[in-house]
Parts: structure tokens; sequence; C-alpha cells
């Protein structure tokens, strides 16, 4: 029985970045790989639903400033907060549409081709839907083309 116990322990433990590395190619989007990039992603959601909440919390703070350029200068840093925030609401969406595909089975594929999106990448980038060749592809038709 404690054996069995070790064994549900190490299959719950998170792996770290160093062994989903070393992992090989037959093993891409084992049950191991699809709890850390799950976890992953589950750790950026929060910190990005923390920062859109003190954000909030910041522009109710507003004092009013009778100076018009220092009350410019606030709002400037409010405009550039409000956009940082709004980019990061699009990456929300997108890291909440990842964890619906790795609960779905889907997370790690690329969209276009359907083949391995790779470990590499979706460390750098865990919202990635694309392969990079893929990925490479659409930018440069979006370069040539346009959108």
């Amino acid at each position: 029985m404690t054996t069995k116990t070790n064994k549900s322990t190490a299959a719950e433990r998170i792996l770290t970045e160093e062994e989903i590395l070393k992992m090989d190619e037959k093993d891409y989007m084992n049950p191991a790989q699809m709890a850390f990039f799950k976890a992953k992603l589950q750790q950026l959601e929060k910190e990005l639903l923390k920062n859109a909440g003190e954000t909030t919390e910041h522009l109710r703070e507003t004092v009013l400033v009778p100076d018009p350029a220092d009350r410019a200068t606030i709002e400037e840093e409010h405009a550039l907060e409000l956009r940082t925030r709004d980019r990061e609401r699009k990456l929300l969406k997108k890291v909440q549409q990842s964890i619906v595909a790795i609960d779905g089975g889907d997370y790690g594929w690329c969209e276009e081709t359907g083949e391995p999106i790779g470990i590499p990448r979706l460390i750098a980038r865990p919202t990635a839907t694309l392969s990079l060749e893929a990925q490479q592809r659409r930018e440069l038709k979006q370069k040539l083309y346009g959108d």
C-alpha cells in the first residue's frame, strides 16, 4: 500500500521545465506534461487577474491635482496602464482557451497542421496554437498581404 501512495504522489507532482525538456519525443503531451502546462497557465491566469484588480483599485485612488502638467502626467500614466491591461485581457482570453484545450486533450498540437508545437516553444509561449513553421508562414502572409 505504501508503494501505491508513493506512485500517486509522484504522478501528482508537477515536473520542472528541465524534467519536461529531458523527456523523449514519444512522451509528447503525456499527462505529466499536460499537468505542467496547466499549472503554468493557471498561475499566469491568477497573475493576470491580480493585475487587473490592482489596476481597478489604482484608478479608483486617483487624486485631483490642480497643476495641469501634473494632471497630464497622471492621465498619461493611466492611459499606459489601461493599454497594458488591455493587452493582458487579450492574453487572459488566450490563457483560458489554452486551459480548455488541455482539458479537451487538444493542447500542444498545431491548429493548422496538426503536428506537435514542441515543448520548447510551449515553455516560451504557453498559449501558442501554431507550430513555429506555421506561425512563420502566417506572419509572412500578413507581411505580404496585410491582415
